[in-house]
Order: structure tokens, then C-alpha cells, then sequence
């Protein structure tokens, strides 16, 4: 169950079965390293730890269900038309009047509206059942003074765009209100009802003083060529908003598209399930002030803010999303969940940031560019494709909300206490890493049981590709992790998977490999940066044993897995944690 607070939206947790894994030694390629791995050694069991994490149905099951009045058609027969000639109307219809340049229809009904208004407005005043269609089939409907098309009383309304028509409208860069206690409509398409949108026209709505098209209710986006230029919110839907289908494009001042309802937890949420939406946003480019859930669909943001917002959580189940932000590309103040579908994401803050849980399921996701690259109280990584660049930590596993983090970033080597709260999973899936600060860094304790691990962390002393305030124990899967050796982190001794440590230099593009007493080349990989310290654990690396490490051909030193060089934390060397 959600519980909405009127100053802070709770988080949604849900608990997924515990997972359980073995990882072997294996021939791994990746983005930033290559590397190559043999064993003799048995296959350890892996100990998973739950995910904290939500899928879309379970997400969407605890909202509200959207209505969407069907599209499957209706009867011609029974079709009022309407002829918009300018500065009035004709109908043959006694459930519509015209005054003016106003055209009221007051019942139920399906009604197809043809022509152009210069300066007038259409109504829609149904106090019955039943519900209104509109069918747009080629209007240019402005206003001077208010919104060209509204719909103040309806069971439920559709707007359908006829096919092969295009229809625009757009409203007053001032609104005249009847009085000053009065703020509605506030867009160029308003409506009071429940509201869907459907049919294989275009059409182009332009609000100029506010926003594009909002519903008070809730809005459903079936299909149609839609765009929308708007000074403030481009599309809003206030109880919901759920996009099905069309091709959407939205330009706005404020955020591109957004359900805002606070009153009711299972409301304000969006929904994208198909279509194709491009957003350009000075404000975020979705924002739910509950949850914001992909499924489906191919989604391109470009927001001064932030890319995709869910105050309670953010769902990526689907689809091929593109956000370019200058906040947080993908944000909540809860839970973010990605279960599957492409995400590609620039940021000049976090590229996914939740202040609570971060859990990744599958799926693809290639974090261009970022401050911090992945952020939360804890991170789950059960599956998934994952890549990131970040000017910072790659993943930041610190407690606080967006920007003010305990004591994340900064110094590496983990000096700082332990926060039992945070924890960094990892059960298999791809992660590469390319870091300007900590490559994975947790203020409280990190888990390895599975997937390929490749962190090319930083080239300067004050961070490390590997840090963690607590616990750091590897039990499975591939981790390869060069960088500065200043501060530089390596597993704990009692860890069940073998692993080893050095302090050896080499630039980019060497090739390095971990040589076994007997001659076999147990590893090979080579760094994409300049590096001082390597941390390599595959199930072909046993503790006690004694590895060479070569530098292009070079041997650099021979090093004992378990054991970290001297030098200790945070000191000029690398310190290991003697338990787990």
C-alpha cells in the first residue's frame, strides 16, 4: 500500500523471492576490458540478497485504473456535424447552439466538427450520461481570450482526429476571466472529464499562455499525430496519464508531460505503454508526483531538469528511452526499478538516482555521461547490461537525498564509519564502469556473487576504482578493477572467492595478464585509462597462491591472492578487510 504524505511522497518497496546463483570462471568481453578466465578450481554457491524492487504490474495494480473510452468506432448514422465558417457555426442539431463565435453542445453524443474559428471557442456542457466524441476533421480553431476547445462537464470525453486531416488549436496569450477568484481553463485543450485522445489524424495545440492540453481527471493518449508547443506543462493529466499509442511531440517551458494529483495515492502517476514521444523541457521531462512506469514505446527527453520523475517510483519495463538532462536523467524520491527495455542516459548530476532503492532485473542501460552514474540508498544489480561514465563515482551507495549524500564521493579508501543502511549487490548481470572518482563506492558494505564486473576507475590518488566504509566480500562472478593506487580497496580475507591484489603501473591500452605458477595465463584484460593498482577475483584465482602479473609481456611482480600489497588503506597503498 502507498501512503501519500502532502509533503513527502513515501517510497513503494516490494519484495521479490530470493535469488540464487554460481558463477564459474569465464571468457568475458566488455566495452572497457577484455578478459579471459580459467579455472581448476570447483564452482562456488552463491548467496543472493532480495532485491527491494517493483515490477510494472505491481506498481500499476496499487493506482487507480485509467478510463479510456474505446476507439473501436460508432455509428455514422447517428454522426452531428458541425461547420465552423470563421466567425460562427452551423448544425442542424438542437443539442448544440451557437452564439456568436461560441459553439455549445450540451448531451451526449458523437459530433464531427469541420472548419476554422479566427476567434471563438467550442463547448462541451453535457450534465448527462453518456459519452461526448468530437470528431476534429480539419479544424483551426484561436482564441484571443481564452481556451479555443473545453470541455466543462462531461461523463467522459473523446477528441478523435479524423484520419488524414490536420487540426490546430490555440488559445490566448492572456486569458479574460469572469472574475478574479476564477483560473480555468489554464489550456488550450482543457477538459473537466476524463478525457482520451485517439484516431490517425494530426493535431497541433498550442498553448501561449499556459499549458498545451490538460485534464482534470484523467487523460489517455490512444493514438494520433500530437504536438504540442506550450508556455508552461505541454501535456497534463491530473489524476493520470497514459500514453498507448501516437506519435507525441512536445516542446514546453515547463515539464513535458505530468500527472500532479496529491490528493489520492493511487492517483498522479504516468504511464507509458507504446507510442512515440519526443519531449523538450525548461522544466523535468516526465513527472509523476507518484509513479512514472515505462513499458513500452521509444521515449527521447532533452529536460533542463530532470529527464523522468516519480516522486514515489520509477518503473523501466519496456521500450527504448533516450534522456538527456541537466538534473538527474532518471529520478525518484523513492525506488527506481529497471526490469528490462533500453535506456541510453546524460546527466549533468546522477544518471539514475532514487534516494531509496535502486534495483536493476534486466535490461539495458548506457549511462553516457554523468556527475554520478548510479545512486541510492542501496543497489541491487540482478541482471542487466549496464555501462557507465561518470566525472565522479560510477555507483554511489549513500544515504540522503538528491545532492546531499553522507559523505559519498570525495576521499576513497573507505576512512569513514560504516552506514549499516547502505549496501551495494551485485548477482550477476554486466556492469562496466568508466569512473573519475570511486569506481563502486559504498558508504556501508558490498556483495559480489555473480555477473562480470570491469571498473576503470580514476587516474588520481584521491579516490579508487573499489571502496566501501564496511564489509566487501566476493563470492562469485568476475571482477576486474584497475586504478589510482592512493586509495585503492580490495576484498575482504574471509571472502569465499579467490581474488588478488597489486600495486603495479600501467597506461592505457596495455595488456595486462595474471600468470599462474605453472605458466597458465589465468586472465588477461586491457585498461582503457592509465592505472597504479589492480584488483582481479574469478573462480580461477585461489587464495594462497602465488600469480604473476605481466605488463605488456613484462613481468611487473609476483603477489599472493588474499593478500593485499603493504601499504595500507587510504596511505599510499591498498588495505584489505581481514573479515567479512
Amino acid at each position: 500500500m502507498k501512503h501519500l504524505n502532502r509533503k513527502l511522497v513515501l517510497p513503494v518497496v516490494l519484495s521479490l523471492t530470493l535469488l540464487t546463483g554460481a558463477c564459474s570462471a569465464a571468457e568475458t568481453a566488455g566495452s572497457a576490458a577484455s578478459t579471459t578466465a580459467t579455472s581448476d578450481a570447483a564452482t562456488s554457491a552463491a548467496t543472493t540478497t532480495a532485491a527491494t524492487t517493483s515490477t510494472a504490474a505491481q506498481t500499476l495494480a496499487e493506482n487507480a485504473v485509467a478510463v479510456a473510452t474505446s476507439d473501436a468506432g460508432y455509428d455514422e448514422s447517428s454522426v452531428v456535424d458541425i461547420t465552423l465558417t470563421g466567425t460562427g457555426a452551423t448544425t442542424d442539431s438542437s443539442a448544440v447552439t451557437v452564439s456568436g463565435s461560441t459553439v455549445t453542445i450540451a448531451a451526449a453524443g458523437t459530433y464531427r466538427i469541420t472548419g476554422s474559428l479566427e476567434d471563438g471557442q467550442v463547448v462541451v456542457n453535457s450534465a448527462g450520461d453518456g459519452t461526448v466524441r468530437i470528431i476534429l476533421n480539419g479544424v483551426d480553431i484561436s482564441s484571443s481570450t481564452t481556451s479555443p476547445l473545453v470541455v466543462t462537464d462531461a461523463q467522459d470525453a473523446v477528441i478523435d482526429l479524423a484520419d488524414g486531416t490536420h487540426n490546430t488549436l490555440a488559445d490566448a496569450a492572456t486569458y479574460v476571466y469572469p472574475d478574479a477568484t476564477t483560473d480555468e481553463p489554464n489550456a488550450a485543450l482543457f477538459s473537466t472529464a476524463d478525457l482520451t485522445i485517439t484516431g490517425t489524424g494530426a493535431l497541433t495545440v498550442i498553448g501561449n499562455t499556459n499549458d498545451g492540453i490538460t485534464s482534470k481527471d484523467g487523460l489517455v493518449i490512444e493514438s494520433g499525430t500530437i504536438t504540442v508547443n506550450a508556455v508552461d506543462d505541454g501535456i497534463r493529466g491530473k489524476d493520470y496519464l497514459v500514453v498507448n499509442g501516437g506519435t507525441i511531440t512536445v516542446t514546453a517551458g515547463g515539464d513535458g508531460i505530468k500527472s500532479d494529483n496529491e490528493e489520492d495515492a493511487t492517483m498522479g502517476y504516468v504511464s507509458i505503454a507504446g507510442g512515440t514521444i519526443g519531449l523538450t523541457a525548461g522544466g523535468d521531462g516526465i513527472d509523476a508526483v507518484t509513479d512514472a512506469v515505462v513499458t513500452d514505446g521509444a521515449v527521447t527527453i532533452d529536460a533542463v531538469e530532470k529527464g523522468i520523475k516519480g516522486t514515489v517510483g520509477v518503473v523501466l519495463e519496456g521500450g527504448q528511452i533516450t534522456a538527456r538532462a541537466v538534473d538527474d536523467a532518471i529520478h525518484s524520491n523513492g525506488s527506481v526499478s529497471v526490469n528490462g527495455g533500453t535506456l541510453s542516459a546524460s546527466s549533468q548530476d546522477d544518471g539514475i538516482h532514487a534516494d531509496a532503492d535502486v534495483a536493476v532485473r534486466a535490461g539495458s542501460i548506457d549511462i553516457i555521461s554523468s556527475y554520478e552514474g548510479i545512486e541510492g540508498t542501496t543497489v541491487t544489480v540482478d541482471g542487466g547490461d549496464i555501462s557507465v561514465v561518470s566525472s565522479d563515482d560510477g555507483i554511489n551507495v549513500a544515504g540522503g537525498t538528491d545532492g546531499v549524500t553522507e559523505s559519498g564521493g570525495g576521499m576513497g579508501g573507505g576512512g569513514d564509519a560504516a552506514n549499516s543502511a547502505n549496501q551495494l549487490t551485485i548477482n550477476g548481470g554486466t556492469l562496466a564502469v568508466d569512473a573519475g572518482g570511486d569506481g563502486l563506492d559504498s558508504n556501508g558494505s558490498a556483495t559480489i556473487t555473480g555477473g562480470t564486473i570491469t571498473v576503470n576507475g580514476p587516474t588520481t590518488d584521491g579516490n579508487g576504482a573499489l571502496d566501501t566504509n564496511g564489509t566487501f566480500t566476493i563470492s562469485g562472478g568476475v571482477l576486474t578493477a584497475t586504478g589510482s593506487a592512493g586509495m585503492a580497496v580490495a576484498p575482504d580475507a574471509s571472502s569465499a572467492q579467490g581474488w588478488l591484489a597489486s600495486t603495479v603501473t600501467g597506461r592505457a591500452g596495455s595488456v595486462v595478464r595474471i600468470v599462474a605458477a605453472d605458466g597458465t595465463v589465468v586472465a588477461s584484460f586491457t585498461p582503457t585509462k592509465a592505472f597504479a593498482s589492480i584488483v582481479y577475483s574469478a573462480a580461477g584465482i585461489s587464495s594462497g597462491s602465488s600469480y604473476t602479473v605481466q605488463i605488456d609481456g613484462t613481468s611487473a611482480g609476483s603477489f599472493t591472492a588474499g593478500e593485499a600489497p603493504a601499504g595500507g588503506m587510504g596511505g599510499g597503498g591498498m588495505g584489505a578487510r581481514p573479515g567479512g
